[in-house]
């Protein structure tokens, strides 16, 4: 396990390990999985955060579908086709998520009742194409400053969730600029 400082980060070991501790440690306490002794974050703190993540990529799943189907005006085709291909890079995400959670011995949180309770994202169903377009804006950048937070949080102590949440943030970060564009200059979207 690596040693880690008065401020809790942890420090890189000076040299690997030999061979004969490796397979020892893998032996003992197997049914942790992918969770080995050398695993050093708040591994509840970190199933907590990711299913606040996944609850978070669900509202906002069902939130781009809406808008696809509920997209009118002159506008609208082209938005639509990019509101469900959001919903589905969003789907992807939650997956994902799901799947770690899975991977670091937790269970998944699919509870409808309790969703948006979870979310960071609110799931505000908007009236015209730009108010649903500025809500999609506004829960993606809800996204990245959460999504940036846990990678900071993490620091090194669980590099695959890391960089499973900076491969996420990337997207979302995506999402908002071509959401941005899409809106720039569409009538009806005068400054606040």
């Amino acid at each position: 396990m690596n040693p880690q400082t008065p401020d809790g980060t942890v420090t890189a070991p000076k040299q690997l390990t030999d061979v004969a501790t490796l397979r020892a440690r893998a032996r003992q306490h197997i049914e942790g999985g992918a969770v080995t002794a050398g695993y050093t974050a708040d591994r509840e703190q970190v199933l907590k955060m990711l299913n606040e993540a996944l609850a978070t990529e669900l509202v906002c799943m069902l939130r781009y579908r809406r808008h696809h189907f509920m997209a009118r005006g002159i506008h609208a085709q082209g938005i639509a086709k990019e509101f469900m291909e959001h919903a589905k890079e969003e789907q992807s995400h939650a997956d994902e998520l799901a799947a770690r959670i899975v991977q670091l011995g937790g269970e998944p949180d699919f509870s409808p009742d309790t969703l948006t309770a979870r979310s960071h994202a609110e799931y505000v169903p908007g009236n015209t194409l730009v108010e649903m377009m500025r809500e999609d804006l506004v829960a993606e950048r809800i996204a990245i400053d959460s999504y940036r937070e846990m990678v900071q949080l993490l620091g090194h102590q669980d590099p695959t969730t890391s960089d499973l949440l900076k491969r996420i943030l990337a997207v979302e970060e995506e999402h908002a600029d071509e959401l941005s564009d899409l809106l720039d200059g569409l009538p009806g979207n005068e400054p606040r």
